[in-house]
């Protein structure tokens, strides 16, 4: 049985991850432990995109308490649960530290895997990328990563 850390938030249900997640399931029996952590509000690319326009003189506001990132975070790995299941995937998960190292080390600290996937968003949006998260890693836990990037949101 291969086991596989998987760390993702804005991604977590998008089609390129899911594709490889079947690949992984056909290449043998496979369990998925999913990671997301529960990246602020303010840092969400949808947050970015649809700001209000100020009234009357007033200060747009953007929801950022940490309840509300991990409200989101939660429904996004909730989808993300059913999709996996459906593909035939054995699979469990949770939300961590917003902080995706972080998120991993805790997971890492009662778990042992085989791989970590990464799945970021395309490369000109992705805050993972910019912090090169993929090979930090790979430096820190000896293990084979792949990233897989989501198609244009």
């Amino acid at each position: 049985m291969h086991r596989y850390l998987v760390v993702a938030n804005q991604t977590l249900d998008s089609d390129s991850l899911i594709d490889l997640a079947r690949e992984r399931i056909a290449a043998g029996p496979a369990e998925f432990w999913l990671v997301v952590p529960a990246t602020p509000v303010k840092d969400l690319v949808s947050s970015a995109m649809a700001i209000p326009m100020p009234v009357m003189g007033g200060v747009p506001t953007i929801p950022g308490p940490h309840a509300e990132a991990r409200r989101l975070a939660q429904v996004k790995l909730d989808a993300a649960l059913k999709k996996l299941t459906a593909a035939g995937a054995t699979v469990g998960g949770e939300v961590c530290d917003p902080d995706p190292m972080r998120a991993v080390e805790a997971a890492m600290s009662g778990r042992e895997f085989d791989e970590i996937i990464v799945s970021t968003l395309p490369k000109r949006f992705s805050r993972w990328l910019r912090q090169d998260l993929p090979d930090r890693l790979v430096h820190k836990f000896h293990l084979p990563v792949t990233h897989v990037a989501a198609k244009d949101i």
